[in-house]
This record gives structure tokens, C-alpha cells and sequence, in this order.
């Protein structure tokens, strides 16, 4: 963790510099949540303008400044950092967002980046927010991208709490930890009931179901973006505890986060594995099913072409009278057997021994 020393023993620009009179007051823009000034674990003051904090903060080195901001400018973030010389790598991430969680050290600044997540009951879904935070010997920076996580309950935590605020930035950046971790557990109850809910449409034959799981898995490997980077980041801060003098109530605070972090790393990781079956088992049903329909109407089909066998073959034995009859019916004076007196009964026959061989070689192929 940073080291508790006074600014003039850090900064590079210990004393008012003229150019920075005319730099742009950021407070003015709604993107400045709240800027306060603590001492000894109490709030001293809350400027007005961050110009007003610097002053302040100048004036009792002994003092910390916790500023929070929402989705600064450029500008803004360009301020804070001529006055707490915050590095420019730092401050491009922090004004580009989209980042991963990280934790980097530049000099006797910490720059972390986690990604807060909050689970929407109306839309069934996972919302994630980004924030990053800079940690410096007297001076605690939050630039916060979304609507998570809310800080300042953490803030009003801190605050009731002057023994352990009083422990300094690092104290507030293990609760800003515990806030973003603690955060998570909404999520995986949230998600836990939405697969429970998917596997019972997936059994139910629900169409949509496809989609949901797809889109739930997206949802956690955005989670598991946000949760499995934090793992590493913990344990390499308790590896600092020694070499900064890490005090032991913090020491216990981060251990706890850890804790509570590896166990929603191992949940969402099930969450994953869990979608994917369950995406795997609603194919399979799917396959299921459209085999049993394709078999309905195989079976359909199979049937419809015997009674068209049936019809076909009727219809070919009551064809020949009809072409006997047919002839015959023709007024051609000068037809053979017209006036033969055994020419009706020998058309009778003929209908008959044509119709019965018809039907003879119609059933021994099975058409009727």
C-alpha cells in the first residue's frame, strides 16, 4: 500500500504552481459526486471546488481528500492529475474505461480497476459497471463508469467508522473492495434462479428457452471477466502486506474479501458450466423432437400413399368397363360386332375378367 508520508516528501510539485490557476474547475460539471477532506478519521470539510480541496489538503498535509466522480471529462480527470500526479497511462485508462480489472503501482500511486455488477429483477438481467480508483499517501480518486456499484454507502460506512478510516486511502480502498465484492452475491442469487427457472422451460418445451440460455451465458463470461482477474489482484496485495506495513485489521479485511471472491469466482465458473449443459441437454430435446415430428410425418405420409394406392387401384379396375363401355357406345354404323348377337354378353365378360385380373394383381402387390 502506499506509504503514509507528508506531500512535500512525494509529490513532485509540492507548492502552487501559477499555471494551474487557470485550469478549468471541475466541480462545476455534474461528473464531480463529492469531494471531502478527512483528518484523523473525521470529515474536516466538504469544498465546494476541487480547487478549494487541493488548497485544503495543502494547508494540513496530515489530512486525506476522498473525490469521487462519474464519467469525468477529460478536462476533469486532467486536473487531478497535474495536482496529484497521477500517471498519463493511468488517466487514459481511466477516461477510456472498458478496462479489465488490474491492479498497477506507479511510484507511490496505486491505479486499480475492478468492474462492479448489479442483477436487474424487472429485466432478468446482469448490469455491469466499471470504476477506477487511485490510491495515493494522502488522497483516495474514484472515477466510476455506470450505475455500480454505489459508494456512498461505503463512504458512510467509513465515516461511522473515524478508527478505521483513520488507517488511511488503503482503508478505503478494501472497503470500496468488499462493497464491489459483496455486490456480486445479488448476482449469483439472481442467476442461480434464472438457470434454475431455464431448466425447468428447457423440460417444458419452451421455444425461447435458446435465446435466454444464450444470452445468460454472455452475461457470465462478462461475470467471469469481472470476478476471476480479482483473485490474483487480492493475493498480490496480502503478498504487499509486509513489505508496506499493511495494518492487521486490513490485513484481516482483505483476507475476507479474498475469500468471498474466490468463492463467487468458483460459483460463476459452475454458472458457465451449468449453461453450457443445459444448452447441451435443450439440443439434444430439440433433436428429440424434431425426429418424433419428422416420424409423425413420415408415418402421415406413409399412410396417405397407401389410400392412394387403394384409390389409384379402384379407380384403374373401374376404368375398364368405363373404356369397354365407352367403345361400344360410339354410333359407328360399321362397327365390328355391333350387330352381333353375342356382343353384349361378350362385353359383360370382358369387364368382369379384365376388372377381377386387375384386382388379382392389385392385391398380391399389397395396394389393396
Amino acid at each position: 500500500m502506499p506509504d503514509r508520508r507528508p506531500r512535500a516528501a512525494w509529490r513532485r510539485h509540492p507548492e502552487p504552481q501559477p499555471e494551474r490557476a487557470s485550469t478549468p474547475d471541475p466541480t462545476d460539471r455534474p461528473s464531480v459526486v463529492q469531494a471531502s477532506l478527512y483528518r484523523d478519521g473525521r470529515r474536516v470539510s466538504s469544498p465546494a471546488t476541487l480547487a478549494d480541496t487541493f488548497r485544503q489538503l495543502r494547508e494540513h498535509p496530515d489530512g486525506m481528500a476522498w473525490i469521487g466522480l462519474h464519467r469525468p471529462t477529460e478536462e476533469e480527470l486532467h486536473s487531478l492529475a497535474a495536482e496529484f500526479d497521477l500517471h498519463e497511462l493511468a488517466v487514459e485508462d481511466a477516461l477510456e474505461a472498458h478496462q479489465r480489472p488490474k491492479l498497477e503501482r506507479y511510484g507511490d500511486t496505486l491505479f486499480v480497476v475492478l468492474r462492479a455488477a448489479r442483477y436487474l429483477d424487472a429485466q432478468e438481467e446482469v448490469e455491469f459497471g466499471e470504476l477506477h480508483i487511485f490510491v495515493g499517501p494522502d488522497f483516495l480518486i474514484t472515477v466510476r463508469h455506470g450505475a455500480a456499484p454505489d459508494l456512498s454507502t461505503v463512504r458512510h460506512r467509513m465515516e461511522e467508522d473515524p478508527d478505521l478510516l483513520a488507517l488511511g486511502p488503503e482503508a478505503v480502498l478494501y472497503a470500496i473492495l468488499d462493497a464491489v465484492v459483496d455486490g456480486y452475491a445479488p448476482v449469483v442469487a439472481g442467476v442461480q434462479n434464472d438457470i434454475d427457472e431455464i431448466e425447468t422451460e428447457v423440460f417444458g418445451g419452451d421455444p425461447a428457452v435458446s435465446r435466454r440460455i444464450y444470452e445468460l451465458s454472455r452475461e457470465m463470461v462478462e461475470f467471469q471477466r469481472a470476478t476471476r482477474p480479482l483473485v490474483g489482484m487480492l493475493h498480490g496485495l496480502m503478498a504487499g502486506f509486509a513489505k508496506y506495513g499493511t495494518d492487521e485489521e486490513l490485513q484481516r479485511y482483505l483476507r475476507d474479501v479474498a475469500d468471498h471472491v474466490t468463492h463467487t469466482s468458483e460459483r460463476v465458473d459452475g454458472f458457465r458450466q451449468a449453461l453450457a449443459d443445459i444448452l447441451t441437454v435443450n439440443a439434444t430435446l430439440v433433436t428429440q423432437q424434431q425426429n418424433a415430428e419428422m416420424r409423425a410425418l413420415a408415418e402421415a405420409g406413409f399412410e396417405q400413399n397407401e389410400e392412394i394406392k387403394k384409390i389409384s387401384s379402384w379407380a384403374a379396375i373401374l376404368f375398364a368397363p368405363t373404356l369397354v363401355g365407352t367403345i361400344y357406345g360410339m354410333n359407328f354404323d360399321t362397327m365390328p360386332e355391333l350387330h352381333w348377337a353375342g356382343g353384349y354378353p361378350f362385353a359383360v365378360v370382358l369387364m368382369a375378367v379384365v376388372c377381377t385380373s386387375l384386382y388379382v394383381v392389385f392385391k398380391k402387390k399389397d395396394w389393396l
